[in-house]
């Protein structure tokens, strides 16, 4: 009787027990499930945090990249309104210089239009007193440029510049070797020559039969015969070398002597 009352207390102590080991389990299953959940919970919201994380990082180069290009730009920028300031302040004292000259025409004009006329009758004296080379020629040269002053149509500027043209082919004359054809009076007779001139030191002619040759006198304002066996052949080589028939060479001219003071 004892021993059987025992089995049974023993067997309904195993079934408590049991029982508690279940439930006892299944507390643990619960909060295990509850952490997992947990975890997973953090771990998502870390993977979204991270993902924000590195938007922002992109973001954040992307604006430092940004940045340094228009940190550039603005560099070049002002260096580039130094540059164009400095032209601008150029231009504006140009623009002042202008102003003023523009101010100064009138009385310029008024200027310009004796001198050119002072100009003109100097350079007919120098004409008239010069060695008669191409004499019409200048002359007619100069009696343009006197027809010119009175022209509405020609600015002063362009008379002024043809006055400067005509000095600087009077000029030219002196450093130049040339001939032409002309006549001359020899003895009562007008004569078909050859004109050769050197410069401003020898001018001199030579008939077209080449018989007879003769040089300018300045100081008698006259022609002077020359000797047909010592300038006839180098009058000929002369008027070969002014026609570019010849190379230049040494020739052997009547060039008046100086004279003392």
């Amino acid at each position: 009787m004892t021993m059987h009352r025992l089995k049974n207390v023993l067997i309904a102590a195993l079934v408590a027990a049991g029982t508690l080991s279940g439930a006892v389990a299944a507390v643990h299953a619960d909060a295990l499930g509850s952490v997992l959940k947990v975890g997973e919970d953090k771990n998502n919201a870390a993977r979204q945090s991270q993902a924000k994380v590195d938007k922002l990082a992109d973001e954040t180069r992307s604006l430092l990249s940004d940045y340094k290009t228009v940190t550039k730009q603005i560099d070049g920028l002002k260096v580039y309104n130094t540059r164009l300031q400095r032209q601008i302040d150029n231009q504006a004292v140009r623009i002042g210089e202008i102003d003023q000259s523009i101010d100064q025409v009138t009385v310029i004009s008024r200027q310009i239009t004796p001198l050119a006329i002072r100009m003109i009758d100097g350079l007919e004296t120098f004409v008239q007193l010069d060695v008669p080379f191409h004499l019409d020629e200048r002359m007619q040269r100069i009696a343009f440029l006197r027809a010119n002053l009175d022209r509405s149509d020609v600015s002063v500027a362009e008379k002024f510049r043809q006055v400067l043209e005509a000095y600087k082919i009077e000029n030219e004359y002196g450093r130049k070797i040339d001939s032409y054809k002309g006549s001359i009076e020899i003895d009562g007779v007008e004569r078909d020559v050859n004109f050769l001139r050197v410069g401003r030191i020898s001018f001199v002619y030579q008939t077209t039969d080449t018989e007879m040759s003769g040089a300018w006198d300045q100081a008698s304002r006259s022609w002077v015969p020359l000797s047909r066996g010592e300038y006839r052949a180098a009058i000929m080589k002369g008027l070969r070398i002014a026609r570019k028939e010849a190379s230049i060479d040494l020739m052997n001219m009547p060039v008046a002597a100086p004279e003392a003071n």
